[in-house]
């Protein structure tokens, strides 16, 4: 590579990592407002014009405060696996996919799928240095819970995945010149939603942060810019599964403003789930993943793959004679 090409790329990458935080702020104000709303009460108001500068004095207030460490915690881990989770998740950022300039990766869903499953150890790693019972009981629901949930979240994607024959995301985006795929496989896009709520241990899945029995889950130990860490990378997740969703799904990235219009209504729908809807029982939650997503998922994908079958052998035979 050329050095104006790589120095194209860094500016890329440093341009998306500002965006996605500046983003992620926004969502968390979206998210105050929009529960205030639903709940019959103002959001932040006071702060600038509407509210508008609050995101930025709750970072300047969260990265101020007094750094507090437990005494029998096991400090190294304990200081690195928040700072390694917002790493993690502004890494995954480098899948998405830009029509100029062409950068864009050839595997870039199976990277995807990689940075999802290692995002598990660092919740891992958050509960147990804490050496807390409430944080150590918390990530193990919350691992529990993401690996059921990966299992079924990859095969429901796999379908779509047999629809392109590709894992570059940007074959997404010539597959649904025409029409998109949510109209094709509309079950599917509903059963990736519910799954990416629980991937992202969202209501009415956030068992990982039960207030009523745990306190507050694997992060009860951290305050401060630690918390400020674990929060930033979790609403980086939820922008980044708003964003493989309308890839996947609603059209891929034609029409760029109409494209970041529907990332932020997705985000508002993980908003909504959350103002509407009570939080499950943990064995409901198992229920739903085990008995009837993967199974649902596995049909569905038997189903597509005989529909194809049957078309490459139709094809065959048309060329033949």
């Amino acid at each position: 590579m050329q050095f104006n090409e790589i120095l194209f790329l860094t500016l890329n990458m440093i341009i998306l990592i500002v965006g996605v935080l500046i983003g992620v702020a926004f969502l968390t104000l979206m998210e105050r407002k929009v529960l205030g709303y639903i709940q019959f009460r103002k959001g932040p108001n006071k702060v600038g014009l509407i509210g508008i500068v609050q995101p930025f004095s709750d970072a300047i207030k969260l990265f101020s405060k007094e750094f507090y460490v437990p005494l029998k915690s096991n400090y190294f881990y304990f200081l690195l696996s928040p700072i390694f989770s917002l790493i993690l998740s502004l890494f995954i950022w480098m899948v998405f996919p830009y029509l100029e300039g062409l950068n864009y990766l050839s595997l870039g869903f199976l990277l995807f799928l990689c940075c999802l499953s290692f995002g598990v150890y660092m919740i891992m790693l958050s509960g147990w240095s804490s050496n807390s019972n409430f944080a150590m009981l918390g990530a193990i629901r919350a691992i529990a819970q993401t690996i059921s949930y990966e299992v079924s979240l990859i095969f429901l994607f796999l379908c779509v995945i047999f629809l392109i024959l590709d894992f570059n995301l940007i074959m997404f985006y010539y597959y649904q010149i025409f029409i998109s795929f949510i109209f094709l496989v509309l079950p599917i896009a509903m059963g990736v939603f519910v799954s990416m709520l629980a991937e992202c241990n969202r209501t009415p899945f956030d068992f990982a942060e039960g207030e009523s029995e745990l306190v507050s889950g694997f992060n009860i130990e951290y305050v401060g810019s630690e918390f400020a860490f674990i929060f930033l990378s979790e609403y980086s997740m939820i922008l980044f599964m708003s964003l493989i969703f309308v890839i996947s799904f609603w059209g891929g990235i034609k029409l760029m403003s109409f494209f970041f219009l529907k990332i932020v209504f997705l985000g508002f729908l993980f908003i909504w789930v959350r103002g509407m809807l009570p939080r499950f029982r943990y064995d409901k939650l198992m229920y739903l993943t085990w008995k009837i997503y993967l199974p649902f998922s596995l049909n569905f994908l038997l189903l597509i793959l005989l529909i194809l079958s049957f078309k490459w052998n139709f094809f065959s035979k048309l060329m033949e004679n």
